[in-house]
């Protein structure tokens, strides 16, 4: 993703106005909290859905939520607003400022047979990109760019990523960092998530 966020930010793609983001799990928590409203909070939107709204927002640059439109569902049955079910199937639109358009599908227990399936496609006026899970793993990627039917590699596995996040705010609070004022962007997720819920 790093790369892909690199080809927006150096606009390579032009002005990246739709991007379309999906995170399916076959399996769902078991730990009865998860399924429980008034712990969990939310279902897959608020578990799987969180990290396809920081990523979108992250790789764009942070632009402003002005509009949010979803639509939630628990066993296949819509939910009504407010309504105190888990649901375990969500898809949003999220309309960003500079007009950039953002739908995302999430679930769990969706049968597709695999594990996963976790994608990121973005549309520039110039080009696209995109990174997707391989074969159903939670684990193995591959980023691609595009400029019209020609397709470059960017990324794929085997890919030594491993634990380098947790790795490196290791070091960084072993060596005596504090609060960091890039996690602040996490306010404008929760707010998506929240416009998300209908709240």
């Amino acid at each position: 993703m790093r790369r892909i966020r690199n080809a927006v930010v150096e606009g390579e793609l032009g002005q990246v106005y739709a991007v379309d983001l999906v995170f399916h799990n076959a399996y769902g928590p078991n730990m009865g909290w998860a399924r429980d409203m008034a712990l969990a909070g939310g279902g897959c939107a608020i578990d799987l859905g969180t990290h396809l709204v920081d990523l979108a927002l992250w790789v764009l640059g942070g632009p402003a939520v002005q509009r949010v439109g979803s639509r939630l569902y628990a066993n296949g049955r819509p939910l009504a607003a407010g309504e105190p079910v888990v649901e375990d199937y969500a898809v949003a639109q999220i309309e960003l400022e500079g007009g950039t358009v953002v739908r995302l599908a999430c679930s769990w227990n969706l049968p597709m047979g695999r594990d996963a399936i976790i994608e990121a496609h973005f549309h520039g006026a110039r080009g696209g990109a995109s990174m997707r899970n391989r074969d159903g793993s939670f684990y193995d990627f591959v980023a691609e760019q595009y400029q019209g039917t020609q397709r470059t590699v960017l990324a794929e596995p085997p890919d030594a990523w491993g634990g380098r996040a947790a790795v490196d705010w290791a070091r960084r609070l072993g060596a005596g960092a504090r609060y960091e004022a890039g996690i602040e962007s996490l306010v404008q997720v929760a707010t998506a998530l929240d416009a998300i819920y209908g709240r």
